[in-house]
């Protein structure tokens, strides 16, 4: 199990952006860290009041967004306009290409989310769209599959093989996971400190595995956190 630490990521900040990055990405570049597996991407940004992503263009690239608090207005070259608010969950797949904006409508309330790209199943695809509630209440104690190759358990279908599950942990609760043969796991906290099989981490830092099989979670306060199962 590879433990990265929060302070490692990378950084940048401007007027409205303060952005912690996983993996490389825009002026932060490191080779040692070009993504995990599938998983190339996992940036936390905190938007200020007023402040947002003009239209800009992806492709081949499946994208979630992960808001933690605030609420950040989407719109897209498919006709889509929605607001992003804690429990949603967003499931963007750019596919031969696609325009969106994202922008944080309050006058004094910031937003904070992460987001997330995964490298498609597929190139060249019909680009789409979903977004889809799962009440925080709903997985507190136990990994909610949020996301998923096959929709499967009402989580939002990706064009990729991969399973995103998110969890909250209260004091003394726990939660294990499985490590499917073969496959690849990566653990980010999003909140929170967590306690994965023993190692002892912060918001921030996260956890490489591919060797290790059971996983046990577990929060002497409370935790947020995000399990990426991968090929």
């Amino acid at each position: 199990m590879n433990i990265i630490r929060a302070g490692s990521r990378g950084a940048f900040k401007n007027e409205w952006l303060d952005s912690r990055h996983s993996f490389s990405f825009g002026e932060y570049y490191d080779p040692n860290r070009m993504g995990f597996s599938t998983l190339r991407v996992i940036n936390e940004d905190w938007v200020a009041a007023k402040g947002g992503f003009p239209t800009h263009g992806h492709r081949d690239m499946e994208i979630i967004t992960y808001v933690m608090e605030g609420a950040l207005s989407h719109k897209d070259s498919l006709g889509n306009g929605s607001t992003i608010r804690p429990g949603d969950v967003q499931r963007m797949s750019a596919g031969r290409g696609i325009l969106h904006s994202e922008f944080n409508h309050s006058t004094d309330e910031s937003v904070h989310l992460l987001q997330i790209w995964i490298l498609p199943k597929f190139s060249g695809i019909q680009p789409g769209y979903a977004q889809a509630y799962f009440p925080l209440e709903e997985r507190r104690g136990k990994l909610q599959l949020v996301a998923s190759a096959d929709g499967r358990e009402d989580s939002l279908s990706m064009n990729t093989d991969a399973s995103l599950y998110a969890s909250i942990l209260e004091a003394g609760q726990t939660a294990y996971f499985v490590k499917p043969e073969k496959r690849a796991v990566y653990v980010h906290v999003a909140r929170g400190e967590l306690l994965l099989n023993g190692e002892h981490l912060q918001a921030g830092d996260a956890a490489e595995i591919r060797e290790e099989t059971e996983l046990a979670f577990s929060a002497d306060t409370s935790a947020e956190f995000l399990l990426f199962d991968l090929p």
